[in-house]
């Protein structure tokens, strides 16, 4: 299987996310389906029915949690340098519009376009790479074709 790419930090989420699934929500879901059990008749038992299937969704997260950070390859962004790839935090200013946007290029499973972490895999991350600053990227956006300038490009 291919290595997933990820930064300390988004590696470090998932690995609290799962703590928390294996050490806190899954033994409440356990009390909580061993609580509606005593209620009688399961067949009928709405708590029951919701618990159990709170349960299976939080075993489905666990085992996928479990699953990303055994194929992560965690990258420090702060030992690169030169062109955009993986980790770079980048400035880029809408040609159209002027207006400046800073986007840092992550993994899949910690991206967060709300919180300026882009996915690898996406459009306009896949034009970015290999570019510098000054360069001018063509992207084609569900929305039309936008046109950028790499303004600045950060490793930390």
């Amino acid at each position: 299987m291919d290595k997933i790419p990820m930064t300390r930090k988004g590696f470090t989420a998932l690995e609290t996310e799962l703590k928390q699934l294996k050490s806190v929500e899954r033994p409440a879901i356990i009390k909580a389906i061993a609580e509606a059990r005593e209620h009688g008749d399961l067949s009928e038992n709405a708590e029951y029915h919701s618990a159990r299937e709170k349960q299976s969704f939080i075993e489905g997260r666990i085992k996928e949690l479990e699953g990303v950070i055994g194929l992560a390859e965690v990258i420090d962004p702060a030992k690169m340098s030169g062109t955009i790839k993986f980790g770079a935090t980048v400035t880029l200013v809408d040609e159209d519009t002027d207006q400046e946007k800073t986007w840092q290029i992550v993994g899949e499973h910690e991206a967060n376009v709300e919180a300026g972490l882009l996915n690898i895999k996406s459009p306009i991350a896949r034009a970015l790479i290999g570019k510098d600053e000054g360069d001018s990227v063509t992207v084609r956006t569900p929305g039309g074709e936008k046109s950028y300038e790499v303004l600045k490009i950060v490793y930390a």
